[in-house]
């Protein structure tokens, strides 16, 4: 207060004129200050939420089961066709095509599609879990590019409770038993349906030949 002129009206609006300049450089500081940190918070909540949809997405993925075989069978397209070989299979039905391994081993295509969903969860886990997930993780890709089963169970428990405490959810009771969990069994609906779509498919250009060849 001691530097304001008020001595004349002169001085009365230049001091006031620097008042003003000077509050609003302060306001727009703030602002500007504010606005960084909001988009700086807006950046890390995507990238927070991202995170945790894409570990969410890999747990559903790694523990979706709780019967049957929990393990994670990482035989390759070429061991199906070996065995078939070794089965006593014809070589012409052995090396036509996917649909002929898959036509001699019904269940090897399910378990193939088992191992590839794990494999994808398994790779966003290493790019985004925690240290230990990643630790897991890693373990379970050798384990799969060994070619030796694996169960997910450990990393499953892992992620729940990572995600519940991002959440802010109670953990779970250490009293309460849940059953191990295991990779999610892709339903046959959809290879149901493909195969059904490919016999009409077969059927409606048979109905055609037939038509022509009259």
């Amino acid at each position: 207060m001691r530097n304001l002129d008020f001595s004349s009206w002169q001085a009365l609006l230049s001091t006031l004129l620097g008042l003003a300049i000077f509050t609003l450089l302060g306001v727009g500081i703030r602002l500007l200050a504010m606005q960084t940190i909001q988009q700086r918070r807006e950046r890390e909540n995507r990238q927070i939420n991202e995170r945790l949809r894409t570990l969410i997405a890999a747990y559903k993925t790694l523990g979706g089961s709780f019967t049957g075989d929990l393990a994670v069978d990482p035989t390759h397209l070429r061991e199906l066709r070996q065995r078939a070989a070794l089965a006593g299979a014809p070589a012409v039905a052995v090396a036509e095509s996917v649909q002929a391994v898959e036509s001699l081993r019904p269940g090897d295509d399910r378990s193939r599609r088992v191992r590839d969903a794990v494999e994808a969860a398994l790779s966003d886990i290493i790019l985004l879990g925690t240290e230990d997930q990643v630790r897991l993780a890693a373990k379970a890709a050798t384990e799969l590019a060994e070619g030796r089963p694996i169960h997910t169970h450990d990393l499953v428990v892992s992620l729940r409770d990572f995600i519940r405490t991002v959440l802010d959810l109670e953990p779970v009771p250490a009293s309460l038993v849940i059953p191990k969990q295991g990779p999610t069994r892709p339903s046959a609906g959809g290879a149901r349906g493909k195969g059904e779509g490919a016999g009409k498919d077969d059927a409606r250009q048979g109905g055609g030949k037939g038509t022509g060849g009259g």
